[in-house]
């Protein structure tokens, strides 16, 4: 046997054990790949979990919130006491809505406690509006808790993962440089470790842009809701103030 042919036999039984040993499932490329590309899918799948949480927290949140507000639009509008109402669900405000109606009734009292209704209705409606615009920015604060979130892990996770690829792709060159061989056995394992980061950047991104879009709509729709109801129920106490002037 020559010298040549012995070195390619040796080279294809290189490769063959490199491929045999190789395992191409998503969790064999993830062992196999470097720490820095290791730490890159770990903090994107950790972030995608987070992403789901507050899908689920935000989602959950809103429905309950408009839920509750279709309840209390019934009883508000079925010609009942406004004080008991207020007795009822103002003083103690379980979602957005009652407390927007809790506000404007405790500015509303104090009002007419003091000389606010002798000529001063203008000034009676400026200070229950002015309680509500607040109690709305304060409730939908809260719900948009974390929104910032889904938009910075839509924005980012794709580049991270590529920065995993790109650090991935480094380390396999280096690797194939220094086996001198460009069989595909060879160079394919590492070039799919690597590719694996920018998939699972996508897989966090993408749900994040889809919900944040999402979400945000239905704030803005639950925003809308509230500075309507704010509106008619100003209009209510601005009619009582004059009528009570």
């Amino acid at each position: 046997m020559t010298h040549e042919e012995s070195s390619v036999d040796r080279a294809v039984d290189a490769v063959n054990l490199g491929a045999a040993s190789t395992d191409m499932s998503l969790w064999g490329l993830f062992l196999q790949a470097d720490i820095v590309v290791k730490l890159v899918m770990l903090m994107l799948l950790a972030a995608s979990v987070w992403v789901w949480a507050i899908v689920y927290d935000k989602t959950t949140a809103i429905r309950r919130a408009n839920r509750a507000a279709d309840g209390f639009e019934d009883r508000f509008w079925s010609g009942g006491s406004l004080d008991e109402l207020y007795e009822a669900e103002g003083t103690k405000p379980s979602h957005p809505m009652a407390a927007v109606f809790g506000a404007a009734m405790a500015e509303w009292r104090r009002s007419r406690r003091g000389a606010a209704v002798a000529g001063r209705a203008s000034a009676v409606r400026d200070r229950v509006e002015r309680a509500m615009g607040v109690t709305i920015q304060r409730e939908m604060d809260v719900l948009e808790r974390w929104m910032i979130f889904l938009a910075s892990v839509g924005s980012t996770a794709p580049f991270i993962g590529l920065f995993g690829t790109v650090w991935g792709i480094m380390h396999s060159f280096s690797a194939i440089a220094a086996m001198h061989n460009t069989n595909l056995a060879v160079v394919a394992p590492g070039i799919a470790e690597a590719l694996l980061a920018t998939a699972i950047g996508l897989v966090a991104a993408i749900p994040a842009v889809l919900a944040y879009n999402k979400i945000s709509t239905d704030l803005a729709r639950l925003a809308g809701r509230l500075e309507g109801f704010s509106i008619e129920f100003g209009a209510i106490l601005s009619r009582q103030s004059e009528e009570g002037a």
